[in-house]
């Protein structure tokens, strides 16, 4: 979460976006309602929920984590035209961004620690509240603390934050945290600059989402690996109090690009995904997989993550090649009413997504908003995904594609670049190249194409596919897609 440093002006914002782009965006967003509406959840008048994390409860109801340190219980979340109701169950916390349930408790991950929350009288008010881990320091206010659902295994996990961007002045901020079943604090991998949340991918693994900032020049994906280091080295202080994962890495080279040192340092993975800055997203946060067996439209088992800033949900898929992570992002939906923390879905297949502007700039005008979104059950016509082959990209569509644009290799139109790696705040997109798309192969049913182009390790492959139509004529809703290119499928591993 870059909140501070990375958020100047809503001004600004929207003066680095040029004009065309801030046309595009707002004529999209238009299109955007016909398949996914925006449903307001009403609050209680002179009562503030600004969301921080959710967990979805066996009886259907949906509790939310606030800012304020409350859990609120919410029922009738997906009501048609939504009248909640709205309990407090416990308060007294402080900025509360990582909730799950297990076993009649909730798991709260706050600022200072995480902490059981229990109704042991069953009246609906928290009467319990143990610590279960404390194992890391808290100075200020901009050292927060996100966690995870549990662990097929039981296990929880916490992302720390360091102390304003460039250092690590609390005991084991910038680590991650494993908090296993029975009480045992672990940390796992340092690096971190300034999470915005943290839990497992569509296929298992745990990834969290990180700020654009000092030694990352855009938000990005992350996957944590156990001895990893996630690309910031000021918490390379605390190693002696994590032996378990052996001594610090090697120093980054300051300038350089993250595929050449993560060759250098073994601890160091490469980003999975990059989202580019502004065009996809300024300050993301929270995800969520979605598993709503199709209620939600096209996209299931996808990751849906939150933006702050911009006020607007992405999605993105990943894949595991030659032993390392990589994918795409792609837009989603805009227009939200404030600064997006974290999403939740709803038991009937609905999008639930909360936030603040915490008084900070954000592109959404309200102060802090609950918002549903559901599927108009009209398909879009969307890139559903990106995923590499040995000779180029797999594109899969969510409607059929017709033969005279979609086997047109100049209707498939790629861009790259890289960032530098560097101590800097943020970076330029640099080394961009556009290498020629040479075949495509549209299958019969035109529900996906098969492009050769040349791929660039270390870069962000933009794909704009405007030119495409449905059959039925249909442009696509969102015309690009970015996937993070790492390695190449049938080509082997560079040794690191």
């Amino acid at each position: 979460m870059t909140f501070l440093r990375n958020i100047s002006t809503l001004s600004l914002m929207l003066l680095s976006l040029h004009a065309e782009e801030v046309g595009q965006r707002w004529g999209t967003e238009a299109r955007e309602r016909e398949y996914y509406r925006i449903v307001d959840l009403p609050l209680p008048k002179d009562v503030v929920i600004e969301s921080g994390a959710f967990a979805a409860l066996p009886d259907g109801r949906i509790a939310v984590g606030t800012r304020h340190g409350d859990i609120i219980l919410i029922t009738g979340a997906d009501a048609e035209k939504p009248q909640p109701k709205y309990e407090v169950f416990a308060s007294g916390m402080d900025e509360i961004f990582g909730l799950a349930w297990k076993d009649g408790s909730f798991y709260v991950t706050q600022t200072c620690e995480l902490t059981k929350v229990t109704d042991t009288n069953g009246d609906g008010r928290a009467d319990r509240y143990d610590c279960i881990s404390d194992a890391w320091g808290f100075g200020t206010y901009h050292e927060y603390a996100f966690g995870s659902k549990f662990d097929k295994d039981g296990n929880l996990y916490v992302a720390l934050g360091l102390s304003m961007s460039y250092n690590s002045w609390q005991l084991l901020r910038g680590w991650a945290m494993k908090i296993t079943p029975d009480g045992k604090s672990i940390p796992i991998a340092s690096g971190m600059r300034s999470p915005g949340g943290i839990g497992m991918n569509e296929h298992g693994a745990l990834f969290y989402i990180e700020s654009q900032g000092p030694w990352n020049c855009s938000c990005s994906l992350k996957f944590v690996k156990e001895g990893g280091f996630m690309g910031h080295p000021a918490s390379y202080n605390w190693y002696p109090y994590a032996p378990n994962v052996g001594p610090a890495p090697a120093m980054p080279k300051s300038g350089s690009r993250l595929i050449t040192e993560s060759k250098n340092i073994p601890q160091l993975d490469p980003y999975a995904v990059i989202f580019p800055y502004i065009r996809m997203g300024r300050s993301i946060t929270g995800f969520v997989i979605n598993d709503t067996k199709g209620k939600f439209g096209p996209f299931e088992n996808q990751l849906f993550l939150g933006d702050y800033t911009l006020s607007l949900i992405m999605r993105a898929t990943t894949e595991q090649i030659n032993g390392v992570w990589q994918g795409a992002c792609y837009p989603f939906r805009e227009g939200l009413s404030t600064g997006i923390m974290n999403l939740q879905f709803t038991p009937e297949g609905n999008l639930l997504s909360g936030g603040t502007n915490r008084g900070w700039p954000v592109r959404g005008l309200k102060p802090f908003a609950l918002e549903r979104l559901d599927w108009t059950g009209v398909m879009p016509f969307e890139i559903e995904r990106v995923t590499i082959t040995p000779k180029g990209f797999r594109v899969t569509f969510t409607k059929a594609v017709d033969a005279t644009t979609g086997a047109d290799p100049k209707n498939y139109v790629v861009k790259t670049f890289t960032h530098p790696y560097h101590a800097g705040y943020g970076g330029p997109e640099i080394e961009q190249q556009t290498p020629a798309v040479t075949a495509v192969k549209l299958a019969a049913d035109g529900m996906s194409a098969e492009i050769e182009v040349e791929r660039f390790k270390g870069h962000c492959h933009e794909l704009d596919l405007i030119a495409l139509r449905s059959r039925d004529k249909e442009e696509l809703l969102h015309r690009n897609a970015f996937y993070t290119v790492n390695e190449i499928p049938g080509k082997v591993q560079s040794e690191k």
